[in-house]
């Protein structure tokens, strides 16, 4: 049996649509005010797609910026896998958009469908396939325009999406010499999908007018099971990714940017504070599967994690699926 392959990051990137939408938006129509949005989910405001921006625009540019962090030409890229729970058409996958468009004419293409968990669940993959010497480079991104996607009636939703994409590069280790992937989780519980889920588009419910008309193809979302199910998954996760590894050596945990409150109940849990924690939610609220790459580009763009120290990524969503990743900087 051949040995596995030690696989790292080579490079990240992001993108974040030009228009900001700050929490004062939503009081023209909505029974809301600044301050309770904040209290109660530490998002200030998030990014829209302008008109006609889809969600392959915003992988272009994310993948474009990974590329050039990695130094990798896009005709050296094996495979792109996109998560995400917007694409731009049921078919076909926004991954061979962003293939077309990036020029990755040797790399295969292809989306995974895990909500919030879809960057996760995409690093999972990639690794996987250079970790068996399936694929050499591969461009992994989480990418939403969810902002197309929410009940703009519905204030316990409408308030906390936004829009935006992140990216990295996996490749051998031997070959970037940073982000070495220790160790992936992946997981899902199917009794619980209708916490977060889209009633209406699939096969199940096919679009109708008056489908449309009910807004059965709009976000629904269990305010207080979504609470439960993230605090306790949030700290399980990073608990279970840093067992066998001395804590003294994390120096940063990348979560889904959620919801503030849940991020801070989780820390609680594990008796941590969030000084090695990333947050950004108070600037682009939950971009569902981009929010982990985009912050995990932010931070490695400020210099937040220390070369040859622990990373924990972790997220979960609609599914329900959570996901977690063990690096070492």
């Amino acid at each position: 049996m051949a040995s596995r392959i030690r696989v790292g990051i080579a490079g990240t990137g992001s993108y974040t649509p030009e228009r900001v939408v700050p929490n004062a938006y939503f009081e023209e129509f909505l029974d809301t005010s600044d301050e309770w949005i904040v209290q109660r989910t530490g998002i200030r405001e998030r990014r829209f797609a302008a008109e006609g921006q889809a969600t392959s625009d915003l992988c272009v540019e994310a993948g474009k910026r990974a590329l050039e962090a990695a130094g990798i030409r896009p005709e050296d890229l094996d495979l792109v896998i996109v998560g995400t729970l917007t694409p731009d058409y049921p078919l076909p996958s926004t991954a061979c958009l962003v293939q077309d468009r990036l020029g990755a004419t040797r790399a295969g293409a292809f989306d995974v469908a895990a909500a919030c968990t879809g960057f996760m669940t995409a690093l999972s993959t990639g690794e996987a396939f250079v970790a068996a010497g399936r694929a050499k480079r591969v461009l992994v991104i989480g990418a939403e325009t969810l902002s197309r996607f929410v009940d703009y009636t519905d204030r316990g939703s409408a308030i906390i999406f936004g829009d935006g994409a992140g990216a990295a590069i996996l490749t051998p280790l031997d070959e970037c010499g940073q982000g070495e992937v220790l160790k992936t989780t992946l997981g899902a519980d199917g009794s619980g999908y209708d916490f977060i889920h889209i009633p209406g588009g699939g096969a199940k419910a096919p679009p109708t007018h008056a489908s449309i008309d009910a807004g059965q193809h709009f976000i629904k979302m269990r305010g207080r099971d979504v609470y439960r199910f993230a605090v306790s998954h949030m700290a399980e996760m990073i608990e279970e990714m840093l067992e066998g590894y001395d804590r003294d050596d994390l120096t940063l945990i990348v979560p889904h940017q959620v919801n503030r409150r849940i991020i801070d109940t989780a820390l609680d849990r594990l008796e941590m504070t969030d000084e090695k924690v990333m947050i950004n939610i108070q600037h682009y609220g939950n971009t569902s599967a981009a929010t982990v790459p985009i912050a995990l580009d932010e931070a490695a763009r400020a210099g937040r994690m220390e070369k040859g120290k622990l990373v924990v990524l972790c997220a979960f969503g609609a599914g329900l699926t959570w996901g977690g990743s063990l690096l070492r900087w």
